[in-house]
Order: structure tokens, then sequence, then C-alpha cells
């Protein structure tokens, strides 16, 4: 199968804007509204990750506002909303990724930790960009010439040489059709095709059986 073309430093954003542990609350809200952003890495020293401050952070000073915590797990969040700098604030360690990263890494990632952005930090924890959802989406911008032309010589020459299979791809769903005397090669090449980074979905009309892959 295909390793993943694509990684995290192709997608992210590399001028990203950070906070120090003195950043004010005001501020911090200042700088997502401006930037446009839901959360921003806290840096120390020359721009190690420390940890990262959240609309979700900043969400227990308007929740507690004017009633005190009554359950125990409310208690974390409830800390956080008398704080007035980043150092109170965030959460520690933070959850980063690595710029070699493959984008499906990135996106378990996310998924696993319920986050929505990724401070991308080098090997010894330095700052190098920020990677978020929309991020992650921009594969699926990939035009569908520059698919076929990857599935073709990456899939197909590799897993079915010499093999007279015809496929087509339309808004980034592939339609495989052809003659496949070796039913085995079936699942091998939808999972092979579903790995390319862009493709939506795949079907298989092959030998006139019609099938789907999600």
């Amino acid at each position: 199968m295909p390793a993943s073309r694509y990684i995290v430093s192709d997608v992210m954003t590399h001028t990203a804007v950070a906070i120090g542990r003195e950043a004010s609350y005001k501020e911090i809200v200042e700088l997502m509204n401006e930037w446009k952003v839901s959360a921003l890495p806290v840096l120390e020293g020359e721009g190690r990750v420390v940890g990262v401050v959240s609309e979700a952070d900043l969400l227990p000073k308007e929740e507690f506002r004017r009633e005190e915590p009554h359950l125990p797990e409310q208690m974390d969040e409830a800390s956080k909303a008398g704080a007035v700098l980043a150092e109170g604030l965030m959460s520690s360690p933070a959850v980063t990724v690595h710029p070699g990263a493959t984008i499906a890494e990135a996106a378990r990632i996310m998924a696993r930790k319920r986050v929505k952005r990724l401070p991308v930090v080098n090997d010894v924890g330095m700052l190098e960009g920020v990677v978020s959802r929309s991020d992650l989406l921009k594969v699926f911008l990939r035009p569908d010439e520059e698919l076929e032309e990857e599935i073709r010589q990456a899939v197909l020459n590799e897993l079915a040489p010499g093999v007279s299979l015809h496929f087509s791809v339309l808004d980034g769903v592939v339609t495989l059709r052809g003659p496949l005397h070796d039913r085995a090669l079936i699942p091998l090449l939808a999972r092979a095709i579903r790995a390319v980074e862009g493709v939506v979905d795949v079907r298989m009309e092959l030998d006139g059986a019609v099938s789907a892959t999600a």
C-alpha cells in the first residue's frame, strides 16, 4: 500500500501566533478574536511549547461567575475561573504533533484529545507552526487529475501490473471498472486507493459486481 504523500508540514500554518506565560486573560481573548483562532500555544524561553490556552480554558470564568462548583469534576475548571494569566489558564503539557507526522496521525490525535488545533513542534519541543482541522481538510482540494495520476502510479502499477482495469475520478470519488480474476485483490485495491490523500470514496464495479467502500 502506498505511503501517505502528505504530512503535517505540507498543510500547517508556519507563522503561528503564540503567547507567553504572563499573557493576560483579556490579551488572550483579544488575540483569539484578532487572529480568528480557538487556541494559542504558550511558549517559554526560545520558543518551547509548555501549554495551550483554548476557548474551553477561558469559559469557566463565565460559567462560574455567579455559581460555585458543586461537582468534583468541576473543580479543575473552577480553578481556572480565578486565573488571570496564561500560566494559570493553560492546559499543560500541551498536546502537540511533529511536522513529519502524517495527516491521518494528526487527525487521530485531534479526535482522541478532542482538540481543534495542534501546535507543531520539532524534536526539542520548539514551536514550528500550528495545524488545525481545516488545514487537514486541504488534501480534499487536490484536483481529480492529480488523484488519477497517483492512483495509476502508486496503486494500480504496484498492486495490479498488467491487469486491464479502468478507473475514473469525479469530485474525489474513484470508480474502478473492468475484469479482475484475482478476487483477493479487490479489498487490497480498495484499501490502497482509499489511503490516497484526497480520495473521498471508492466504488468497485468489477466483473459486473458493484460494491462501494467508505
